[in-house]
């Protein structure tokens, strides 16, 4: 499967699983069940004509030449609203075949549709079928489409209910013939148009009110022997009432010679109920079908998003804790340090491919340490000139080997066996060290059981707002995500910016491999799968060129992402493992599998359940949801900064950063994840270029808020990217790579 079947594949269920929840949405939500009874002000009633406001219940042919029909003397009609109820219907069914009685039920679409079993049931008992609407709007209050669209979909919910179809209606909050105003009068003849006969009442319960059992009683009883249309419900709330009443008015009304019928026969109308064509009963049992699965899939989003908030807290609340325990540790540590100080030269590693934008500010960088280095910077077949322009630089104490393109892992593997130092620091072209990286990144070295040692990575192109957003993720998710693993020894990954490692550790490796897309993860699983202690230095600060547009921001995050599934998979029996690779496999890639891929994951959710709620739930509570939500990210961003010695200015920005750079992240995992699961291979992505490198002329004194360096030495950035392989940036936002 191509990555554009995919993302076609996505497509696809993105648009379904939305119209179901329009659908779901416009059903549940959109209308709330009132009482019948329970109606606003009527308007004039000019247009309604008089044999209808002194006519009979039933009323047909509203469109053209209106008649109406009465029931028969000493005849009763029972009609129930608002059902079918799982608890209610089936009492009252209980009732009327006790007293061997057949009613009229006016069933709500929606309920039909949560409970088809209790509509088969009606019809198999023998009673009456009549719509009720869908969604139990007021039908006078609403667009004519939305008319429409009400009665067709209860009768298609009844055909595929029950597989019939029928000409009866009863709008919601009608009552009698002589509360008909022109606005419900434009509702019948519309019906009519559809081929509705509307069926009003002549004696109503009053259930709604709940008075209590006996006032029922009272209400539904005729007090004459004119035949009546009673109005009762066995849907909408508590119906006790109605059930204890109708036990007790069949036989009071049979006592004084009354008979019940369905509507249909006490008006003596011709077969108002027909079996439904094939058409219209798949149809119906396709969108009864349709809409059961949108209650399920609104079920399973709720719960996914309480999931996906319960991560997120916990996430929250262990990184927090981690931070502040490591921020402890650390300053207990400088008061003793790491034991005596690393003073040996270290050998640096620049691989290069296409990076004469930066490379020049990068060496410089480097040769500016207050440490003593050797500099191998290796061409992996370059065609920009970036081994030419280091050469002509004529630096001291830098070497320029040439090699064939042959990638970023075989050029770090010729550095290493060019190398004449125990410890090496591994750099990328478009990254420049402040003057005190070097000796800083190689003092946890003293411990003889530390073998990697991970610097803090900081963007330098920060000015526009997806600099912002990229400064913001490097300094909340990566640094404290860092300071997590380093607490818990289970470091997944030295960031390829700025890294330091013991030669001869990786050489047991045999080098650098090749085989994932993350050579950093890759390397760091297996130096702590080996026994050694990989930790992190936040005071090893290096500059790095972020991606400046959306396109290249996808590429780069797109390689590391796939490339630390890749990683994960190879380390995977670590898992099992016991020791240093055990606390790398059931921590590291633990955290890495709940934290960075599941919880990405299910980001989309938290997203289509918000609009959901948006347009259908309460927008206020939503609201406040996402407003908490936002808090706890700022709450975690300020203690980030402070701890990064960070000022907190962009974090303005942090409201936006929800609406394109999160989409974005978790998009790039879900393509990565469909891309790993199917097997397909990833190529190497090149990054654009940009040229905002420069030598820093001087360092911040310890304790000052970490300004941006002073770079006065290179040329200003003409605005043209330039190409290279080695994106080089030292984490994944989405799948972060820690």
């Amino acid at each position: 499967m191509t990555p554009r079947t995919h993302w076609l594949l996505l497509s696809v269920l993105t648009v379904t699983l939305s119209m179901a929840l329009l659908l779901q949405g416009y059903t549940h939500h959109m209308f709330k069940i009132a009482p019948d009874a329970v109606t606003g002000a009527r308007g004039r009633s000019d247009a309604v004509p008089s044999r209808v406001t002194h006519g009979g219940p039933v009323i047909a042919d509203a469109g053209t030449s209106a008649h109406t029909a009465r029931v028969q003397t000493r005849t009763v009609a029972l009609t129930f609203d608002d059902g079918p109820d799982p608890v209610w219907t089936p009492r009252i069914l209980d009732v009327l075949r006790r007293n061997h009685v057949h009613a009229t039920f006016f069933v709500v679409g929606t309920g039909v549709v949560a409970h088809p079993e209790l509509v088969r049931r009606i019809v198999a008992d023998g009673h009456q079928l009549g719509i009720h609407t869908f969604t139990h709007p007021d039908l006078a209050r609403i667009a004519p489409w939305q008319r429409s669209l009400e009665l067709r979909e209860t009768q298609l919910a009844v055909a595929g209910a029950a597989g019939v179809t029928t000409a009866l209606l009863r709008p919601p909050f009608s009552s009698k013939n002589d509360a008909l105003d022109d606005a419900d009068w434009s509702v019948l003849q519309q019906a009519d148009a559809a081929g509705y006969v509307t069926v009003l009442s002549t004696q109503d319960s009053e259930d709604w009110r709940r008075p209590g059992a006996d006032r029922v009683l009272a209400h539904a009883t005729p007090h004459g022997h004119a035949g009546q249309i009673v109005l009762m419900h066995d849907g909408g709330g508590d119906r006790s009432q109605t059930v204890t009443a109708l036990r007790a008015l069949i036989p009071r009304l049979k006592a004084r010679g009354f008979h019940f019928a369905t509507v249909g026969a006490a008006v003596r109308m011709a077969g108002p109920v027909q079996p439904a064509g094939l058409g219209d009963q798949l149809q119906g049992m396709a969108f009864i079908k349709v809409l059961q699965g949108g209650d399920w899939v609104v079920w399973l989003l709720g719960a996914l998003m309480y999931a996906a908030g319960a991560l997120s807290v916990l996430r929250a609340a262990v990184v927090l804790i981690a931070a502040r325990r490591h921020r402890r540790q650390r300053t207990r540590r400088r008061g003793r340090s790491w034991g005596p100080p690393v003073n040996e030269p270290v050998s640096v590693i620049v691989p290069a491919y296409n990076e004469s934008a930066g490379i020049e500010a990068a060496v410089r960088s480097l040769l500016a340490s207050d440490h003593p280095v050797e500099i191998i910077v290796v061409d992996d077949g370059s065609t920009d000139g970036t081994a030419d322009l280091v050469e002509s630089l004529h630096l001291p104490g830098v070497r320029v080997i040439r090699q064939q393109n042959a990638g970023k892992p075989a050029a770090l593997n010729t550095g290493l066996a060019a190398a004449g130092c125990d410890l090496v620091v591994m750099v990328d072209g478009d990254t420049v060290f402040e003057n005190d990286t070097v000796r800083t990144i190689v003092q946890p070295f003293a411990d003889p059981r530390v073998g990697a040692v991970s610097g803090n990575a900081k963007v330098i192109n920060r000015g526009g707002l997806l600099g912002r957003w990229q400064h913001i993720e490097y300094v909340v998710g990566f640094n404290l995500d860092r300071r997590l693993f380093d607490l818990a020894e289970c470091m997944p990954t030295v960031p390829g910016a700025v890294g330091a490692f013991r030669r001869r550790a990786l050489l047991d490796l045999g080098g650098v491999s090749d085989i994932t897309l993350a050579e950093d993860t890759d390397l760091t699983m297996a130096l702590c799968r080996a026994g050694w202690r990989v930790v992190y230095e936040e005071r090893a600060k290096a500059w790095t060129e972020a991606p400046a547009s959306l396109s290249a921001l996808w590429r780069q995050r797109y390689r590391w992402c796939y490339g630390t599934l890749q990683a994960m998979w190879k380390h995977r029996g670590a898992l099992v493992q016991r020791g240093p690779a055990g606390k790398l496999g059931r921590r590291g890639l633990g955290y890495l599998l709940l934290f960075q891929v599941l919880l990405p994951l299910l980001a989309p959710v938290v997203d289509i359940f918000a609009l959901y709620g948006l347009l259908f739930l309460d927008p206020v509570r939503i609201t406040g949801l996402w407003l908490a939500f936002l808090m706890l990210q700022l709450g975690m961003a300020l203690y980030a900064f402070r701890l990064d010695g960070e000022r907190p200015g962009p974090l303005w920005s942090l409201p936006l950063q929800q609406f394109v750079y999160r989409q974005l992240m978790y998009l790039v995992v879900i393509q990565s994840v469909f891309t790993a699961v199917t097997g397909s291979r990833l190529r190497w992505q090149r990054m654009e270029r940009y040229g905002s490198l420069q030598t820093p002329a001087r360092v911040d004194a310890p304790g000052d808020d970490l300004a941006m360096p002073d770079f006065p030495g290179s040329a200003p950035y003409d605005g043209i990217p330039r190409q290279a392989s080695y994106d080089g940036a030292p984490e994944l936002p989405g799948l972060r790579r820690p």
